[in-house]
């Protein structure tokens, strides 16, 4: 459904800020005996002009499925029968009586003094649709009702709204739930599940004037209408829903009709759209026309899409999966509501968790840093439905109903709003390692932070106890996409002490330090290191931290890991000289993953020390297409059987493997390296070559990201119990090379000491 709200400038500027210079997300360089000066963060980073910060705000005890704002009054409708303030549970004695009907306070969060009961004599009444005329003076509700207040409706109703009362001269004889409206100065457009409004018939769409006479509108679809909204010129009117057809015309869930005849004059074919699809909300200004879709079973589109404003033809279209329910245009973004889980095929993040509340522009559907978020929450498990506007005192508000009884993790029912500022959040504290592994020289990273509204960071590097920082950069990142940063510090000498805090800032908000962490120059190159960075990884866990999720890479490729269910960290027992490594339980949720999303490598080489005594097997490494659930699409992985044998399999035209005829599961550290290029695939245990196969030169094509620990393993040779390995892991690496035999065995020699 579309909502009509005027929108205002964002009022307040930030206060003065130092200009910094923007850097590279990973640089070398040397102690700075004064900060860089940069292009600071800014808070809200742009395009986003709404902060991600929940407001106090009253919650209902059922679902809100419309919205509406007039005059800073936010009016909400949905299936409910009471509200009550943030923080107090149903039934606290605060509640107050609101029989699917509120309004409230678009500044405060609070209820006014308006309240409506809209009842139905048989079955559960419910609003679904709410739109106030463009003079603010009334309010049209659609949904399944029968009175409200009192006065006899049929599904629709205008109110008054200065009075809050009903208008007893408003009322069209609608026969079934009216899913949808859209109101211009002389006629009210619905659409929903009837089949004849006023004793005419009008099939899931129809529009009367103000006086609740019918019009001679008409597009007539074959299933429910689901949204409508009037374009920014007012010559059309666009239509959403279940349909097939509208007055005859080929066009699923979505058609472009004539504003005065409901002449179809743009249709979208069965194919544009799934027949698995449709077209949950509209919405329209001056840039274009904005869809949101939910799909059903395999192939659907859930996302959305856009589309020019004079030709209709589509602009972008968003492809992420997880249902879309509603849209919010605002200063050249597009803010949507759904549970999307799976970006995938837009080039983000992988099926998993779902993020309920995001945001990209009108011009390019790339993901923007903005994901405050909700729970599913109760009813069909949707989580947040749909959107209102609210300009109040030079504020803009963003309020947002659905089913969730979460907001950012707190819990908070139905109703959330944001605004446009101030902001007021930090982001999260940055997770710092430091180690010295080269002859004079400190190496410092860390995973970026994130902020729910803001995409770019200003981090500062503290040396020693110093409140003046050595070091600052500004950096991108998402809550999705947190890549490492790395600084070199230059200006210490062998056998120093040093400690170092960063901490991270969005232009206006700062977190504290991180825990200070020390290390001594080293006199020398850790040899073992040195051999791994100086063949060439660009992936390098030493799995030396001790806590946290992050796991740093040692190589110049800055591809750090995320660890998924805390694996056990700082096992006190590493290899080749780390002193620690991480231990995996076989637990089916337990794993590393890459932060970064891979190309297809043509050619690699996968290298790891790992102690177990298992007899259940598991995977080691391997390369997938998710990181938070078992994947889909895998290969390019090492596995242990049950036996303890290792297998070396990549998938070209088929499943291809190599195995050793050994046993590696006796309790001692064993080095692996797996290598695939021209020359075929290669499995090496303890620096000897155990097995190879010179045909298979190629591997499955996805992108994707590499994984330790465990991940699925269906339909593989010699599939082990489990997926999910149990033991001990240490100095994993990946090179985008193939390792020749004497490099392997030199990697082994020097890390056994022999």
């Amino acid at each position: 459904m579309h909502r009509r709200s005027s929108q205002s400038r964002r009022s307040g500027s930030p206060g003065s800020r130092r200009t910094i210079t923007a850097l590279a997300l990973a640089l070398t360089a040397p102690l700075l005996s004064v900060p860089l000066t940069a292009t600071d963060a800014a808070a809200l980073t742009p395009p986003v002009a709404l902060t991600a910060d929940d407001l106090s705000t009253w919650q209902t005890n059922g679902v809100v499925y419309a919205l509406a704002q007039a005059d800073g009054v936010v009016f909400a409708g949905g299936t409910f029968s009471a509200i009550r303030p943030e923080g107090a549970a149903a039934g606290d004695p605060t509640e107050k009586p609101a029989v699917n009907f509120a309004a409230f306070d678009a500044a405060t969060g609070e209820p006014t003094g308006c309240t409506l009961s809209f009842t139905v004599g048989d079955g559960t009444a419910t609003v679904r649709a709410l739109a106030v005329s463009p003079d603010g003076q009334t309010l049209y509700a659609g949904g399944y009702f029968g009175t409200v207040n009192g006065v006899g409706v049929n599904s629709l109703a205008a109110i008054d709204i200065d009075t809050c009362t009903p208008s007893p001269d408003f009322h069209p004889a609608v026969t079934a739930t009216v899913r949808a409206l859209d109101v211009t100065d002389s006629t009210v457009y619905l659409g929903g599940d009837f089949g004849t409004v006023n004793g005419q018939t009008r099939q899931r769409f129809a529009a009367v004037d103000t006086a609740g006479a019918l019009t001679s509108w008409t597009a007539n679809a074959d299933e429910p209408g689901r949204a409508v909204a009037v374009t920014a010129d007012g010559q059309h009117v666009v239509v959403g829903g279940d349909f097939f057809t509208v007055n005859g015309a080929n066009s699923h869930a979505l058609a472009v009709t004539d504003a005065t005849t409901g002449a179809v004059t743009t249709a979208y074919p069965r194919g544009f759209f799934p027949d698995t699809s449709v077209v949950k909300d509209i919405t329209a200004d001056a840039s274009g026309v904005y869809t949101g879709s939910e799909g059903t079973g395999g192939g659907v589109f859930d996302g959305r899409t856009a589309f020019e404003p004079d030709t209709f033809a589509q602009r972008w279209r968003d492809t992420c999966l997880g249902a879309t329910q509603a849209l919010q245009l605002y200063q050249g973004v597009v803010y949507s509501a759904s549970h999307a889980h799976d970006c995938s095929s837009m080039g983000e993040y992988p099926d998993g968790q779902r993020r309920h509340l995001l945001a990209q522009t009108t011009a390019n559907p790339a993901k923007l840093g903005w994901a405050p978020d909700t729970n599913d929450g109760i009813g069909e498990g949707i989580g947040p439905r749909v959107f209102a506007l609210a300009p109040k005192n030079g504020t803009d508000y963003l309020w947002v109903g659905g089913e969730f009884t979460t907001v950012n993790g707190t819990a908070q029912q139905a109703l959330t709003r944001v605004s446009s500022g101030p902001d007021t959040a930090a982001p999260t504290l940055p997770q710092v390692r430091v180690e010295s592994i080269e002859a004079g020289q400190v190496a410092v990273h860390w995973r970026s932070s994130y902020d729910t509204d803001d995409s770019r960071l200003t981090y500062r590097v503290y040396k020693d106890g110093a409140s003046t920082p050595v070091y600052e950069v500004a950096a991108d990142s998402l809550p999705w996409s947190r890549p490492q940063l790395t600084w070199t510090d230059t200006d210490v000498a062998a056998g120093e002490t040093h400690s170092y805090r960063i901490s991270a800032s969005d232009g206006i908000n700062t977190t504290s330090r991180s825990v200070a962490q020390s290390v001594t120059v080293a006199s020398a190159a850790d040899a073992y290191a040195s051999k791994v960075r100086s063949d060439g990884a660009n992936l390098y866990w030493r799995f030396n931290e001790t806590a946290n999720a992050y796991a740093a890479d040692s190589s110049s490729g800055d591809d750090s890991g995320v660890h998924w269910n805390a694996p056990t960290q700082a096992v006190a027992d590493g290899a080749a000289g780390s002193g620690s490594s991480v231990g995996y339980t076989g637990s089916q949720s337990e794993w590393t993953y890459t932060d970064k999303r891979h190309a297809t490598p043509s050619s690699y080489s996968l290298e790891m020390w790992f102690k177990t005594t298992t007899t259940t097997g598991g995977k080691l490494i391997g390369f997938a297409n998710k990181v938070q659930l078992p994947s889909t699409t895998y290969d390019k992985h090492v596995y242990m059987t049950n036996a303890g044998r290792l297998i070396f399999g990549v998938y070209s035209g088929g499943a291809r493997t190599i195995t050793t005829p050994q046993a590696f599961n006796d309790g001692a550290w064993h080095h692996v390296v797996a290598t695939q290029g021209g020359d075929g695939m290669k499995l090496y245990v303890d620096g000897t070559l155990r097995a190879l196969n010179f045909t298979v030169t190629g591997s499955q094509q996805f992108s994707g990201f590499w994984r330790v620990g465990g991940d699925n393993l269906d339909n593989w040779t010699s599939r082990p119990s489990s997926r999910y390995f149990t033991g001990q892991i240490d100095e994993v690496a990946v090179y985008g090379g193939v390792l020749t035999a004497s490099q392997v065995a030199s990697h082994y020699s020097t890390g056994t000491g022999s």
